[in-house]
């Protein structure tokens, strides 16, 4: 499991570096009774294991190497506002939320011998992971991916999915769960407005 905030809620990673943006916002309880928030204060040993698995899948994914990545105390409340400006940018994306300033992070563009570019993170604990994060979602920007990673629509979810339909329409994280919620929502709310207006039904 290379994933784990984004396989605990059964969705399918985003592709390649992109994943590790999903990861991070995945790591919200995301409205599941039985899953935690794995950035809460007090919780840094699972904090640090979720971090461990999630920066070998981000290595994997990018071909890099090994990144042993240590997080501190002070990096979960750092972590979880990263992930509060991207959930906000994201929602502002599909037009239903404001303009969001991103937190800044350093990074490094390198040049290899064989003229590839790559962009680096730089710092440790948090401050890496907001370099590495930042990084893949401007990559995914650049390539066209990003308007497909979205926030679940249903309020009580918010969980980060990967649209893959063919026309990028998806709101919901599960079309049978949180898309079938809504739907049943606004058939009661329908009902019970043209009951109190005397309609007919």
């Amino acid at each position: 499991m290379n994933w784990p905030a984004t396989e605990r809620h059964c969705l399918t990673p985003a592709p390649g570096g992109l994943a590790l943006v999903q990861e991070l916002l995945n790591t919200a309880s995301a409205g599941h009774p039985d899953s935690v928030d794995l950035l809460a204060d007090g919780a840094l040993d699972r904090a640090q294991d979720w971090a461990d698995l999630a920066v070998r899948g981000w290595a994997g994914e990018t071909g890099r190497g090994d990144v042993r990545l240590v997080l501190a105390a002070d990096d979960l409340l750092k972590l979880r506002c990263l992930r509060d400006q991207l959930g906000r940018a994201l929602a502002a994306d599909d037009g239903s939320g404001g303009a969001v300033r991103f937190t800044s992070a350093p990074v490094v563009v390198a040049l290899s011998g064989d003229g590839v570019l790559t962009v680096e993170p730089e710092g440790a604990g948090a401050r890496w992971l907001a370099s590495a994060v930042l990084a893949e979602a401007l990559l995914a920007q650049a390539s066209g991916l990003w308007r497909r990673l979205k926030i679940c629509r249903n309020d009580s979810c918010r969980a980060a999915f990967y649209d893959r339909s063919r026309n990028n329409s998806g709101v919901w994280h599960s079309v049978r769960g949180c898309g079938n919620a809504a739907h049943l929502r606004a058939c009661r709310e329908r009902r019970r407005t043209q009951q109190e207006s005397g309609v007919e039904l």
